[in-house]
């Protein structure tokens, strides 16, 4: 049975697909590519068909080269998916997919959210970024105007979820940094990813939030993996399931007022 969510003390985030629109702003980074193929072909048979497969580059990379910086990897991303349809790009084009992730929006609930859980919890972010990209992300992407508590990076970590790597140094690090003990289960996970994040959580027994984005309608799975067929496996054992950031934190605001009511 899932514990109140005001017992948590930190929450820990993955950032694009989650906090930041990344499907959307990689479709327009892709479009050098796509503009060029012809209506019929198989990346433009869905909005998402092209990022589903730009992911597929993205994941053989996370895997056989888990210390090439993010930038890189985005970048040789957008080579391959060019050079697999037989298209022309620019190295412009491609260097300028590997600065994405400084560059997309955040949803629109996304900053409004942040605020009003930070009043409740600390905030950490767990990312497939690198530094420089995150930095990004926080001061202009996120204009600011959100204060996260620790962010753990691939690039520090040296590898890429889903590699249980990077959890357990989020465990450790959350520990030592803040005083926040998964063990003790003071630690949420908030993500997008059933691949890169839920799967991995359930594994090391980490209790999780699906925030979903769509993600319950098969046409909107994107990258982040097919819903029905993972619960169907049993691979994924998120406890909370909420459309969007601002729903998750609406509910934690709830039952927050309900506790506070109760004690008085």
């Amino acid at each position: 049975m899932a514990p109140p969510l005001t017992t948590f003390k930190a929450l820990s985030f993955d950032c694009y697909g989650t906090l930041i629109d990344w499907e959307t702003g990689l479709t327009t980074d892709l479009s050098p590519i796509t503009s060029q193929l012809p209506p019929t072909h198989p990346l433009l048979s869905t909005p998402l068909s092209a990022v589903q497969r730009f992911d597929d580059f993205q994941c053989h990379l996370w895997e056989t080269q888990p210390t090439l910086p993010y930038n890189q990897t985005l970048s040789e991303c957008f080579r391959l998916l060019a050079r697999e349809v037989s298209v022309p790009f620019s190295e412009s084009d491609a260097v300028h997919a590997g600065s994405g992730p400084g560059r997309w929006s955040p949803f629109p609930d996304t900053i409004a959210a942040l605020q009003k859980l930070s009043k409740r919890y600390k905030l950490i972010i767990l990312s497939n970024v690198n530094d420089d990209n995150i930095a990004s992300t926080i001061n202009n992407s996120l204009e600011g105007k959100v204060k996260f508590d620790a962010v753990y990076t691939a690039q520090k970590i040296g590898s890429y979820k889903p590699s249980l790597n990077n959890f357990q140094y989020l465990f450790s690090h959350t520990k030592e940094d803040l005083g926040v003990d998964k063990e003790k289960g003071e630690l949420l996970h908030v993500a997008r990813s059933l691949t890169a994040d839920h799967i991995p959580a359930k594994e090391v027994g980490l209790r999780s939030v699906f925030i979903a984005r769509g993600g319950t309608d098969p046409k909107n799975y994107g990258t982040g993996g097919n819903l029905e067929e993972l619960s169907r496996e049993g691979k994924v054992g998120f406890e909370w399931t909420f459309e969007t950031l601002g729903d998750f934190a609406d509910e934690v605001e709830r039952q927050f007022a309900e506790l506070e009511q109760g004690q008085k």
